[in-house]
């Protein structure tokens, strides 16, 4: 009996044994990623505005363009007058407004005005004197010393029976500002939440 009973220890310490081995060698399965970072720049929306240089009857003469010229009023005369909003390349996409003061617009000649040409040129009219392109301009696959042009009108045209003196130091001036597209559901909304319907002073 006591045979019986030792060789029972013994067989059952043996198992013991084998299963203190077999969980002494186990190990959890494990696995670390790579680390991922997140690195941000900052986006950009870039303009500017000019026109090209011209002598005082609105013919070009060579130069780089400019942001201002002078014009002697004639009746019946046409003058080159080519404001351009230059869109940097790498700039957001982005929605153009303009605000134009036309202070010789009663003189203008009918059908060619400075306001039917802009409209002409896919313009849309906001309010007087201002208006907004509903097509947002994309320039972000654009290299970075290029630009997206965009034109707003291109001569001033003079009607035959004008009276220009009363003119003498009236001006035409263009402004122009843009704002990312991403946030705003179209070009009105840009204008009503993004400049809260008035024009942005420099």
């Amino acid at each position: 009996m006591k045979t019986r009973t030792k060789a029972l220890l013994l067989a059952l310490s043996a198992v013991l044994l084998v299963v203190s081995t077999v969980f002494a060698t186990l190990a959890f399965l494990t696995s670390t990623s790579d680390v991922v970072t997140n690195t941000f720049t900052v986006g950009k929306v870039e303009i500017k505005l000019d026109e090209a240089p011209v002598d005082l009857y609105g013919e070009v003469v060579t130069g780089d363009r400019r942001i201002a010229n002078e014009y002697k009023l004639l009746p019946g005369h046409t003058y080159t007058k080519d404001p351009i909003i230059h869109v940097k390349g790498g700039s957001e996409v982005c929605y153009l407004f303009i605000k134009v003061t036309n202070d010789i617009a009663d003189i203008e000649e009918e059908g060619k005005t400075v306001e039917s040409q802009i409209i002409d040129n896919g313009w849309t009219r906001i309010a007087p004197g201002i208006y907004g392109k509903a097509t947002p301009i994309d320039a972000r696959d654009v290299a970075e010393d290029e630009f997206v042009d965009v034109a707003v009108f291109e001569t001033i045209n003079i009607d035959d029976h004008a009276e220009v003196a009363a003119y003498a130091g009236k001006t035409i001036t263009v402004q122009a500002c843009a704002i990312q597209a991403d946030g705003f559901s179209d070009m009105n909304d840009a204008w009503t939440n993004g400049f809260g319907s008035t024009f942005p002073t420099k």
